[in-house]
């Protein structure tokens, strides 16, 4: 299984939008190899995980081949999840594809965004070629080829956020952005299922900091916590590939330094474009 980083930083990505702070600034200086677009992720070229405002760009700088993606799995709503005005071009005039149907799949908050954004502009030649499915927490289900468990995050109130654990070929990928802790019961559930992560993405928002598992997303001390759960739990074990991502701008997130915090704690920084074949 090839997992594929496309982006790796939080909602204002690196450098923020709108930041001018001194960090923001030297990032700009500092060049592309610096810089972290919003997060996505790409498993084996044809399915994806959440697709923010810069899935256009992944397309033709990282050669990802969208017209083939089969399945998208979102997390939750927030827009750097989840950019679904993109959708009103796959197909008519503006598209020939590889993959006639794109299957979706989120929570009631994610198909009512869907909904919004596409009302519109969406062309009925366009239409057909999207089917969503709404999921709720502790589903498991199959989309083309792969076994696929959705667990309830505790990222926020307004609605019911999604992990992901992705599975094809006897190999598991855990997907952990977007959350401030991942229950007990959540974790006995992929437990229950059968889940064997060779690799795990953890939300590393905070960076060296933590949220004391009460905050929306997670830094290294949280990271740690959980990390025992699932070891304890029989989710990871002493092979699994542990990978810290979704930083903020907030945590000073050079490549540099990220690498040495993971070094530190046994696992791996991600950047924009490193790929894991587990």
């Amino acid at each position: 299984m090839k997992v594929y980083f496309l982006g790796t930083g939080a909602a204002e990505g690196v450098p923020a939008m709108f930041c001018i702070c001194d960090f923001c600034n030297s990032v700009r200086r500092m060049g592309l190899q610096e810089v972290r677009t919003r997060t996505q992720i790409l498993i084996n070229d044809d399915l994806l995980i959440d697709f923010p405002p810069e899935a256009y760009y992944h397309s033709f700088a990282m050669g990802v081949d969208l017209s083939a993606i089969k399945s998208l799995l979102v997390t939750h709503s927030h827009m750097d999840h989840f950019y679904a005005h993109d959708f009103i071009l796959r197909g008519y005039k503006y598209a020939q594809l590889k993959q006639p149907l794109l299957n979706i799949f989120g929570n009631e908050e994610v198909k009512k965004v869907f909904a919004e954004c596409t009302a519109r502009e969406m062309k009925p030649q366009v239409a057909p070629h999207i089917s969503f499915t709404q999921l709720e927490p502790y589903s498991v289900f199959e989309t083309d080829g792969y076994r696929v468990i959705a667990i309830p995050a505790e990222h926020v109130k307004t609605e019911q956020a999604l992990l992901y654990y992705v599975e094809r070929g006897g190999k598991g990928y855990l997907h952990l952005h977007d959350t401030g802790n991942v229950s007990d019961e959540a974790i006995a559930f992929l437990a229950q299922n059968g889940a064997k992560a060779n690799a795990v993405a953890y939300d590393c928002t905070f960076g060296r900091d933590g949220g004391n598992l009460s905050a929306r997303h997670m830094g290294i001390p949280d990271i740690a916590i959980v990390r025992s759960k699932l070891a304890a739990a029989g989710v990871i074990n002493g092979t699994t590939v542990g990978v810290i991502t979704h930083f903020s701008h907030n945590c000073k997130p050079y490549r540099a330094d990220m690498q040495k915090l993971a070094q530190d704690n046994g696992l791996v920084a991600a950047y924009d474009g490193l790929t894991l074949n587990v």
